[in-house]
């Protein structure tokens, strides 16, 4: 998974990232960014000129075998949300992308409100998998399938939206947030290896399926969706921007 969610996983945190920065006024990066939940480093080498200094925290160190070679020049510890190993005031921006359905909201807000300079940013943003061609409904029928055939396994995630986000963040108010559909030109060989990168797919593996297998149905059954063309796939999500109301003691 680390391997995959390295080399295999679309673009689309940096148009995310700058949308929101965009949407902020910035004119300047940011002095020290945290990419809390970061993975591989996929998510913390797109913040790459929106900061000076960029830490990604991640809580799986198997997650960060590949880290440093996806995001150079980026630091990365191993951690949780709801303690960041950072000092207080010390953070101009806090980005989550995806991570926060699984944490204690109100450890990593307190956390949050505590590390955060008192104009620093929370971003928190997230977007669905992209299962959906613009101009047709033939990769939303295949993921379908793929779906039924391996089961994605049963998350224990929470849903968040920047309504659900205020309600929760007692310390934090909401400003620019956005919900968006971004779309990125791939290539069928891509989104084969983009779609193994999936849980449904990790699930799979444990359960004893052997990935081989799984790829030549995935690359069998997709051959005439794609058709060997390049094609536009969205994906949907949102971003919001929150900033303290309270400092950090």
């Amino acid at each position: 998974m680390a391997a995959g969610y390295a080399r295999s996983r679309p673009a689309v945190h940096p148009q995310v990232i700058q949308r929101a920065f965009t949407a902020l006024g910035r004119t300047a990066p940011f002095r020290r960014a945290l990419d809390v939940g970061c993975g591989a480093g996929v998510s913390t080498r797109a913040l790459e000129g929106f900061a000076s200094h960029r830490v990604g925290l991640e809580p799986a160190k198997t997650m960060l075998e590949f880290a440093a070679e996806v995001a150079p020049g980026a630091e990365f510890v191993v951690g949780v949300a709801e303690s960041l190993p950072v000092g207080v005031r010390t953070v101009d921006l806090i980005a989550a992308a995806g991570s926060l359905n699984y944490v204690d909201l109100a450890r990593f807000f307190a956390e949050a409100s505590r590390v955060l300079t008192a104009d620093g940013v929370l971003l928190v943003y997230d977007f669905s998998v992209g299962k959906s061609f613009r101009d047709s409904p033939a990769l939303d029928a295949w993921f379908a399938g793929f779906f039924e055939r391996y089961p994605p396994p049963a998350l224990e995630a929470r849903d968040l939206n920047p309504a659900i986000l205020v309600r929760e963040a007692a310390r934090f108010r909401l400003g620019a947030h956005e919900d968006f559909e971004i779309a990125l030109r791939l290539t069928p060989r891509f989104y084969l290896d983009y779609v193994l990168t999936e849980t449904n797919v990790s699930a799979a593996v444990r359960r004893g399926e052997d990935l081989a297998e799984i790829r030549k149905w995935c690359a069998g059954s997709l051959a005439p969706v794609w058709r060997g063309e390049v094609r536009e796939v969205l994906f949907r999500g949102y971003f919001a921007c929150l900033r303290p109301t309270v400092s950090g003691s």
